[in-house]
């Protein structure tokens, strides 16, 4: 880095992304653009206060919003996520994870020299000074507003969460569903869509319970969600078939340990479908949830279990 330069680095894996920054920001004197691939990169050399952090959407390793979650806290820079254009809900998901905004793709100089007017002083907080630091506990969606940014937005919040388990809900599960099916197709990586879910009514105590459960056998990358009263989607990036009926066999068995019972006082049956890509027969995102589905009500019609999609 030059001296006396403040520094724009790009989270990318996308050399064309690189050079439209370094195109908008050849007229912005005092700045200097630079790339890296990997956020161990970032983490290990965080950039300053008063820099400015851009981070690709259509990252190759991990999920863009997560990687954003990790930064928070280690690094004072302003932190941006790059997206298409119309993504209507990447800015609110953006802040809620602890980036500043949004940028979209192609980046225009005229409105990076907006940003940096805007956002001169502003930063994200130190890990230090976050209210509401658990360590490595994997939180539930609702709480990560309040543990990022210290103060929640209750809209946001009732847009993206369900209220009684406090895992994200349907309209959100499809957005990511979209999301993740892109990425995978885009990079040739694996994806996991799990349909999960029991029959007759529990006591909302139960209904947590089982949420938390999800969350003990998941990674900080999955996506878990709500779809309807008695079932629930994942979507497991990287992860093929074997692994996500790891994962599924596991919330059975936690399910098991806790002892969690129906309203009657039945043991709840754990049915479990599975579907992954690359498939040959899933061009689109609704194939890859319809045999999902479909797999699903397969284990339900046996009592339970895990039936994976042929």
């Amino acid at each position: 880095m030059g001296d006396g330069l403040r520094t724009i680095r790009v989270l990318t894996t996308d050399e064309s992304l690189l050079a439209n920054v370094r195109a908008a920001t050849s007229k912005l004197e005092g700045w200097e653009v630079e790339g890296v691939t990997d956020l161990e990169q970032v983490l290990s050399c965080p950039p300053a206060l008063g820099d400015l952090l851009l981070v690709d959407c259509w990252l190759r390793r991990g999920n863009v919003y997560e990687t954003v979650r990790k930064l928070t806290g280690h690094s004072r820079a302003r932190t941006f996520v790059v997206t298409d254009r119309d993504n209507r809900f990447a800015e609110s998901i953006a802040r809620f994870c602890g980036a500043t905004g949004v940028l979209e793709r192609p980046i225009q100089g005229s409105r990076l020299r907006e940003l940096l007017a805007q956002h001169c002083e502003a930063r994200q907080p130190l890990a230090h000074e976050q209210r509401g630091q658990t360590g490595g506990e994997h939180p539930l969606p609702e709480r990560l507003l309040t543990d990022l940014a210290g103060k929640p937005d209750h809209n946001l919040v009732s847009a993206l969460i369900d209220t009684e388990t406090g895992l994200f809900n349907f309209a959100f599960l499809n957005y990511k569903l979209d999301e993740e099916f892109k990425r995978s197709d885009r990079f040739h990586q694996p994806l996991a869509c799990v349909m999960l879910g029991f029959e007759g009514q529990v006591h909302p105590g139960v209904m947590r319970e089982l949420a938390s459960a999800f969350l003990e056998a998941s990674r900080d990358t999955d996506i878990l969600g709500r779809f309807d009263e008695h079932s629930f989607l994942f979507l497991l990036p990287n992860t093929g078939p074997d692994g996500a009926a790891v994962m599924a066999r596991r919330v059975g068995d936690l399910a098991h340990q806790r002892e969690l019972v129906d309203l009657v006082g039945d043991p709840i049956q754990i049915s479990v479908g599975i579907a992954a890509i690359p498939s040959s027969d899933v061009r689109r995102r609704e194939d890859l949830f319809a045999k999902a589905r479909k797999a699903f009500f397969s284990a339900r019609e046996v009592g339970g279990g895990v039936v994976t999609a042929s």
